[in-house]
């Protein structure tokens, strides 16, 4: 069956931005939620040494939990090619974090979409930058696993993959065991697609996914577009409790069963707190015994 993980949303400025709280008060936070791992984010470490890292690990193993992916952003659409292999040397390090913590998944996605950047220019960096990262994710066995994404929450742009034409492309060029796709249904819903319609594409080669539900606040989807190049995520989105959105978990775990998925679902949940999370967590758990 697969397991759950829960990245918080609720504290990702505590973690990231004010360090008010620490990679250690969430392990334990997030270990009263009965999941079966955390998500990290290379935000949440006050460093990479080894010696901190083996201090999150222990406190891993204390309190029961695995570190089963790294919600990495790597931005391999940068047009100085110094700085895109600037990126992609930060992923490789982050492919090592993620296998000394025990994890089998690292992310990876395109980039932002900045407008000087065109199509093809686009693609085909993404595909040499991750193509340039297969040989490490085999080394420490790891899987890079690429989202259909909206915008990682310290980004100016969104994603440059997020339509799903782009994203097809990028990931019809890469045949590896050690890379597949991280369903996000939620993001599907931003992007303007249909997430069954997503899923029906990327169907045989998703490894892992997000669960979220969001929904806007005010205005429309179209309206999204105006928020381009501001930092963060637009203002009239939010996420929600899982099951109370737009999205058809009853469907999405028909298909992703049918595909004998074994993967782990980590909760992308919370803003308004830790009851939000655990309504989240049961609802998933309640799905999950129904359809696996």
């Amino acid at each position: 069956m697969p397991k759950l993980s829960v990245f918080p949303k609720c504290y990702m400025d505590a973690l990231c931005v004010t360090k008010t709280m620490s990679l250690f008060e969430w392990i334990e936070l997030a270990s009263t939620l009965g999941v079966d791992g955390v998500e990290m984010y290379p935000g949440f470490f006050e460093s990479f040494e080894p010696e901190y890292l083996r201090r999150v690990k222990q406190h891993l193993d204390r309190f029961g939990l695995e570190a089963p992916m790294m919600c990495a952003s790597p931005d391999f659409t940068q047009t100085d090619p110094a700085v895109r292999q600037a990126e992609v040397e930060r992923e490789k390090h982050m492919i090592a974090v993620t296998a000394g913590l025990g994890g089998r998944f690292c992310r990876v996605l395109s980039g932002q979409r900045r407008e000087e950047v065109s199509r093809a220019d686009g693609v085909r960096w993404t595909v040499e930058c991750i193509t340039a990262l297969l040989g490490t994710a085999a080394e420490h066995g790891v899987v890079l696993n690429i989202e259909n994404h909206y915008k990682d929450g310290y980004w100016r742009y969104p994603e440059f993959a997020q339509r799903l034409d782009v994203f097809l492309e990028i990931i019809g060029q890469i045949q590896s065991r050690w890379f597949g796709v991280n369903f996000d249904p939620s993001n599907a819903i931003v992007a303007g697609d249909d997430p069954l319609v997503v899923l029906a594409a990327v169907k045989d080669r998703v490894v892992s996914m997000h669960a979220s539900d969001r929904y806007l606040i005010s205005g429309t989807i179209e309206d999204l577009r105006s928020q381009d190049g501001s930092v963060g995520y637009a203002k009239n989105l939010s996420h929600g409790v899982i099951g109370k959105g737009l999205n058809d978990y009853d469907a999405i775990f028909r298909t992703l069963r049918e595909r004998r998925f074994e993967g782990w679902i980590s909760i992308e949940d919370g803003e308004n707190g830790m009851d939000e999370l655990r309504e989240s967590v049961r609802f998933l758990r309640g799905k999950i015994a129904e359809h696996f």
